[in-house]
């Protein structure tokens, strides 16, 4: 399998602190990726580095095929280039509803001229009641945002950037906050996602991490401390001295 996301040596320091210490991994094109480690592993950084948030000191991010380099772009066009982030505050707007919100992120591919003018039209429609079919809101497309549970509005932000149809989805804690049924209806989906798309998602929650099953990277100090299986990756006795044997 081709890799969709190649991070290649990078590095980078916040004031005399290494952050990110050589890190070097790679996403497959239709992989699900769990990445945990303790506080300040770099976790965070990494995905500001892949969207562009952050430039590392040294290494190269190369993204899609033919690969190119993610460092010689903006946030902006990074986006543009098929790169999802979702926070772990869902930003929804909360006045608007769930139909609305999904029509806006639909519209935010457009040039802002574009945009002025732009009316819905029925292929826009039938987009956004399959964007909230897919995240499992279809019997709340009329509701506000702001009226949504905190799980259903984590869902309908993942349909947002679903709408962009982005190749590399990185979500940040999904399960925070969650309840369990929302929790497993939220695996459902990363799981669904994944079969078409990268989704590499940034959690603590190791019960969540092993309903998703798949492979995990486990990060220490900026670097790959261990990758695998969870069952491998928590038998590695590095794994359980910095991470699980606190």
């Amino acid at each position: 399998m081709s890799a969709l996301l190649e991070v290649d040596s990078i590095s980078v320091s916040f004031d005399g602190f290494r952050a990110i210490n050589n890190l070097s991994f790679n996403i497959g094109e239709a992989e699900l990726r769990a990445v945990i480690g303790p506080n300040g592993a770099g976790k965070t950084t990494f995905m500001d580095i892949v969207t562009g948030k952050t430039r590392p000191d040294k290494g190269d991010v190369k993204f899609g095929t033919p690969s190119k380099s993610l460092l010689k772009m903006n946030e902006a066009q990074i986006a543009r280039e098929g790169v999802g982030r979702k926070f772990q505050r869902p930003t929804v707007f909360e006045d608007q509803t769930v139909a609305e919100n999904l029509t806006m992120a639909l519209k935010a591919g457009r040039n802002p001229f574009a945009v002025l003018g732009w009316r819905p039209s029925k292929a826009s429609v039938a987009r956004v009641a399959d964007l909230a079919a897919e995240v499992g809101l279809a019997a709340q497309v009329a509701r506000k945002a702001g009226e949504l549970s905190h799980g259903q509005k984590q869902w309908l932000e993942i349909g947002m950037l679903l709408a962009q149809e982005p190749r590399l989805l990185l979500v940040d804690e999904p399960a925070a906050g969650m309840t369990l049924a929302e929790r497993e209806q939220t695996t459902a989906l990363l799981v669904r996602l994944a079969e078409t798309r990268a989704v590499v998602v940034v959690e603590h929650d190791m019960d969540f991490v092993r309903r998703l099953n798949c492979k995990v990277t486990v990060l220490h100090q900026g670097s790959v401390l261990a990758e695998g299986s969870l069952d491998h990756v928590t038998r590695n006795p590095d794994v359980i001295e910095v991470y699980l044997g606190r």
